[in-house]
């Protein structure tokens, strides 16, 4: 017992310690913004690597005081006199709600006072600020239904409720994706068709495929960042490859032409569904290895900190399950790469296109291998340019 207020102790120190640290720049930042500095791939990259590992750390942390400290035990009694299904929402809303303002100076300057600096935005603070809160209550509103449905689960089936989330979260994750294309993302962005020559060519490039039909989008990235992107989305009706204006205004239209074929290898390949399958298998993983670790007796099962402690179980388990993932999705970008390369036949407009990704973006050629494993969701610029440049170097087969 001694042991765990320890670490309740140091857990509770650092969460507090690094939101102060962080609340003293932001304020700093907001009062005297810092000097924008020279354009240097590795910096960024070690200072924004940096960033998020202690961000990760500061989120479990945190979670973690919220289920075993002082915290987590007073917002679960203020729900004891409530409706035992509501519980769970009115637990969740105003600590997801307070930890949204807590963690929003350390979001300001990992997401708006870094990107500043090294000139990757030129979005106004208040701008931010807006998108930041657009983003915490739509977070609030898909948390409580969350732990409304799993609370719901774990009351009515205190042991099989892992079996029943699992399966539950299958029509989630596809409700999600109908969902973020149509209502969630044009809070934040507006989008509307690619038109002119460019939409010909590649409507031209989708039709060959049989997807002549797919929504084939640009929003204005530029309202946010420089940076140039490119994402496919949806499923069904709602399925989008979408194209950044950052990207359409500043690529040549081979280039621009290669990375929609790389958008079309995801659209092709189904490459939702099999996010949606994969993660719905591995959220059935962490409900089983919640309910073997910290699962609830009986006596508990109808008390929202059970959920809280649930979380912050999953949470741990799902740093575990981070190189499986991350090695799913780059093995998927490797193969839509390869797809953009037999769809174009033009490797070397994807060479250029990576380049001028990677400089328009400050990105790395190559970050550390422990980062890759960990943290990446796309295998590194090295090896894809140097991937297209072989293929761009290899003889013309020569004809019969």
């Amino acid at each position: 017992m001694q042991g765990r207020k320890v670490l309740l102790g140091l857990v509770s120190g650092f969460t507090i310690g690094y939101a102060a640290a962080r609340a003293y720049e932001a304020w700093h930042e907001m009062r005297r913004p810092s000097p924008a500095r020279g354009e240097s791939a590795a910096s960024y990259g070690r200072t924004r690597r940096a960033l998020e590992i202690v961000d990760t750390v500061h989120g479990i942390c945190g979670t973690m005081m919220v289920a075993y400290g002082r915290i987590g035990d007073l917002a679960d009694r203020a729900t004891m006199r409530a409706p035992a299904w509501v519980r769970p929402a009115l637990f969740v809303v105003p600590l997801t709600l307070c930890a949204a303002a807590l963690d929003l100076p350390a979001a300001f300057v990992g997401d708006h006072t870094l990107e500043r600096r090294y000139r990757l935005t030129e979005q106004s603070p208040q701008a931010w600020l807006s998108d930041y809160a657009k983003g915490a209550l739509v977070s609030t509103a898909v948390t409580s239904i969350g732990a409304t449905l799993l609370g719901f689960a774990v009351r009515r089936a205190p042991r099989s409720w892992p079996a029943i989330a699992g399966i539950g979260a299958l029509p989630l994750f596809v409700i999600g994706n109908l969902i973020v294309p149509l209502y969630v993302l044009p809070l934040f962005n507006q989008f509307e068709p690619i038109e002119g020559t460019l939409e010909r060519r590649l409507r031209t490039l989708a039709s060959r495929f049989g997807v002549g039909d797919a929504d084939i989008l640009k929003m204005d990235m530029s309202r946010q960042t420089r940076k140039a992107n490119a994402f496919v989305i949806g499923i069904g009706r709602t399925h989008r490859i979408v194209l950044g204006d950052t990207l359409v205004d500043n690529f040549p239209e081979d280039e621009t032409e290669f990375v929609v074929a790389h958008e079309l290898g995801h659209y092709v390949s189904k490459d939702v569904w099999r996010l949606i399958g994969l993660g719905d298998l591995l959220a059935a993983a962490l409900f089983f290895a919640a309910n073997a670790i910290s699962g609830p007796r009986s006596s508990m099962r109808d008390r929202p900190i059970v959920l809280a402690r649930l979380y912050a179980t999953m949470l741990i388990a799902t740093q575990v399950l981070r190189p499986l993932l991350f090695a799913f999705t780059r093995s998927r970008e490797t193969a839509a790469d390869r797809f953009a390369v037999e769809a174009t036949r033009n490797p070397r407009a994807g060479a250029s296109a990576f380049r001028r990704l990677r400089d328009r973006n400050l990105a790395e050629d190559e970050v550390p291998r422990w980062y890759e494993i960990f943290f990446s969701s796309h295998p590194s610029l090295k090896s894809r340019i140097g991937a297209l440049d072989f293929q761009a170097n290899q003889p013309a087969p020569s004809s019969p």
